[in-house]
C-alpha cells in the first residue's frame, strides 16, 4: 500500500487545502483527495509541484507500507 503524507506536512505547516492549491494551481479536489489518501492515481506533475513547493523528496510524500490485508 502507498500512503501519502501529505496531510501531515500541510498540518505542520498549519496550511489549508485552499491555500495550496491557490498557491501551486493544483485543482483543489485533487489535492482534497490525496489529502485524504482518496487519490488512485496522480499525474507526476502534481507530485513535482508539491515537492518543490514544499521543498520535500518523494518519497517524504508517499511511502510504500506493508499492506496485511493483500
Amino acid at each position: 500500500m502507498i500512503k501519502c503524507h501529505l496531510s501531515t506536512i500541510m498540518g505542520e505547516k498549519r496550511l489549508k487545502i485552499a491555500d495550496v492549491a491557490r498557491e501551486t494551481s493544483i485543482n483543489r479536489g485533487t489535492i482534497t483527495r490525496m489529502y485524504h489518501e482518496e487519490a488512485t492515481r496522480v499525474d507526476l506533475e502534481v507530485i513535482e509541484k508539491l515537492c518543490r513547493y514544499f521543498e520535500i523528496e518523494v518519497g517524504d510524500l508517499y511511502e510504500l507500507t506493508d499492506d496485511s490485508d493483500i
